[in-house]
């Protein structure tokens, strides 16, 4: 069965407004405790209320389904958040974005990137196989490239947003055509080409050959994790390092920036044409 991919969580939440209280508990103590797992639960709210809204709008084929898929890929995060603030195993890939947020070192924009990159290149095709299993997940297909268009719309709209928090971000694209995309397109150019052969392949797999491929994708995204924290280049890393200098250092401002935003968006990527990155 699928279900035995999912790690096991305090109390996982059943609809989409539970996820958002879920996620609103999580950003109020990481601000109080000065965590920057805070910076990503805070995007991540924007996402999971522009599919609420998307529900509630007609975006999707089928807006029940869609809920169960958006709370089940959700609940991968608060099981993973769960599993580290209790000391115990999560995957591989989320634990490079957990650790990292007790560093200094690596931007706002690479704490974002890795929880994203974690979320959606390791959790998104697990969460679809889930919900819909076997023959069932090809009627995904449409609604899950929603969600997607939704995931990649984010990237310039919290690139912009950063910048009140971190002044120089924009030298990042100042470097040669875009250099930003040496960070931000290996985690959703490959999230958009792979997360649903991912999904395929798990759901026409057998429980051994599904552990497997689960692992090793794990092993995947946990390399690329390790290229967003360290990017090929010396000119590049230099530059992230001068970026670095000029943030903004007091976490829970950052967070509640990143909050803000997250609360007040009311914008939903128009539902025809593809949002490209």
């Amino acid at each position: 069965m699928m279900a035995a991919m999912s790690t096991g969580s305090m109390s996982n939440a059943r609809t989409i407004d539970e996820v958002l209280d879920r996620l609103d508990s999580i950003i109020q103590s990481s601000i109080e405790r000065g965590s920057r797992i805070g910076y990503f639960a805070a995007m991540y709210r924007m996402v999971t209320a522009q599919v609420k809204e998307g529900i509630l709008n007609g975006r999707f084929e089928d807006g029940p389904r869609m809920e169960r898929f958006d709370v089940r890929f959700a609940n991968r995060f608060l099981d993973a958040y769960d599993a580290y603030s209790r000391k115990d195993k999560c995957s591989l890939c989320w634990r490079i974005a957990f650790d990292a947020a007790q560093r200094q070192e690596p931007l706002v924009l690479q704490h974002l990137l890795l929880g994203m990159n974690a979320h959606i290149n390791y959790d998104l095709g697990i969460a679809a196989a889930e919900t819909c299993p076997g023959a069932a997940l090809e009627p995904l297909h449409h609604d899950f490239n929603e969600i997607n268009d939704i995931l990649a719309s984010l990237i310039d709209e919290v690139k912009g947003d950063l910048a009140a928090v971190s002044p120089w971000i924009g030298w990042l694209d100042r470097l040669g055509g875009r250099a930003t995309d040496v960070i931000i397109r290996f985690s959703m150019k490959k999230a958009r080409s792979f997360a649903w052969h991912f999904a395929v392949s798990l759901s026409q797999a057998d429980s051994v050959d599904r552990f497997k491929l689960t692992m090793n994708r794990d092993a995947e995204t946990t390399l690329l994790g390790q290229e967003l924290l360290k990017p090929p280049g010396w000119l590049l890393r230099s530059v992230i390092w001068l970026i670095r200098t000029r943030e903004t250092s007091s976490i829970a401002d950052i967070t509640r920036h990143l909050l803000a935003k997250s609360v007040t968006a009311a914008t939903i990527p128009p539902q025809s044409g593809t949002v490209s990155v």
